[in-house]
Order: structure tokens, then sequence, then C-alpha cells
């Protein structure tokens, strides 16, 4: 079967990196989450201080980051590397989520990282997800979905994660989050967050890990 590359594209917290794993896992793709890149670049800034509304300062920044995912076999996961360092688990924590959308909004940071992504896309046999990877990043990819569910479900889920990670964490905060989130998201000048014209929906309100893998499949086998 001739490689693809498939995008999935959606809103915060609507289980796109697990569709996303669950569909490389399947086809024996390559499993890139370009949501990470951002937060690796967000986590880069915040270590050093960056100023995001300097453009001189974010250019040089950029210039300095060194970003790539590498096999981790005792977990079956790709996981990112900042400058050779593992950060998968640094790049989870909410202040990186806090300030995420607002670097992802800058210009130059975004056509640092769709560079990258299309380099990265080059063999096909991916899957990659984020906000706007079937509209800017491979916008004549064979397959595009783009997820969406309830805000309510939404937030439960985020919930669930972080309050793993930081027990501290409140489901106010994480509500708030995701609105704020959600509207940088769809409302910033470069690549905002939209539906391909071509891109399936995918809502997974109601829909188990296992019904919303076989939708996707189903439509993978239509192609």
């Amino acid at each position: 079967m001739k490689r693809k590359i498939i995008t999935i594209d959606g809103w915060s917290s609507c289980g796109k990196s697990t569709l996303a794993k669950q569909m490389a896992k399947i086809l024996g793709y390559v499993y890139i989450d370009s949501g990470a890149m951002y937060r690796a670049i967000t986590l880069y800034f915040l270590r050093n201080s960056i100023d995001i509304t300097n453009n001189e300062m974010v250019e040089h920044a950029l210039q300095n980051i060194s970003i790539e995912f590498k096999h981790n076999a005792k977990s079956n996961q790709s996981e990112i590397l900042l400058n050779g360092e593992n950060v998968e688990y640094l790049i989870r924590d909410m202040i990186i989520a806090e300030k995420v959308s607002d670097v992802a909004a800058i210009k130059e940071v975004r056509e640092f990282a769709v560079a990258q992504q299309q380099q990265l896309g080059k063999k096909k046999g991916i899957v990659m997800d984020g906000r706007d990877i079937g509209t800017t990043v491979f916008p004549k990819a064979e397959l595009k979905i783009f997820m969406t569910a309830d805000i309510t479900v939404r937030v439960e889920r985020r919930f669930k994660e972080m309050f793993e990670k930081n027990p501290n964490v409140t489901i106010e905060e994480v509500k708030n989050n995701l609105e704020l989130r959600d509207y940088i998201d769809s409302n910033r000048e470069v690549s905002p967050l939209r539906k391909a014209d071509d891109a399936v929906i995918l809502d997974n309100t109601n829909l188990t890990m296992e019904e919303q893998l076989e939708f996707a499949m189903h439509l993978l086998d239509k192609k």
C-alpha cells in the first residue's frame, strides 16, 4: 500500500494525539506530535527569558533551538528532545500550557516549526496532529481529520491528565486555560485553527477510543 500523510487537527484535549498514536501503530507509520514542538519552543523561551514581543530576540532564540523526536523502546512511544535533552515530561507542565498558544501565534515561530514538520513528512508514512497540519503544513495530505468534542468533556479529559502530574491543579484552572487556548488558536493572525475544506469531522464527545479509531480507519480504507 502506498504510504500516506494523515493529518489530525482540532481543538485542545479532543484526543488528537491518542488517535494519531493508534493509527500510527496500526499502520507502522511515524507519529509526530506538532504540539510538542511548540511546547518545547515555549520551554526554551521561558528558560531563557525570551521577550516574545521582541522579534529580533525571538529570531535569535530560534537559531539556537534544535528539535528532534526519538523512539523510547521501553514505552514504545516517540519522545521529544530539545537541544539533545529529553523534555517530554517537562513540556506537559501547566506553566507551559498557559504560555504555548501565545508563543505558537508568533509568525517566526510558526514558520520555524512548519519548515521542520514539512521536512519530517518528505518520506510520507506519518500521522501528525496539531492545529494547522491539514491547512498549512500538509495541504495535500491524503487523509485529513478534524476532531472536536464538547467543552465539558474536553475539560474533564485535560483535568484528569493534568491531575496525575500535578495534584494541585484545579478544574477551574484547566477550564480557563482551555477556553483561552481555543480563543487564541482560532483567532491568531498566522495559521489559525480551522477545518480544511476536505477534512472529515470526527466528534468524539460520546465515542470510545476504539470507536473513534474504527471511524478513522474506515475513512482511510475508503481512500
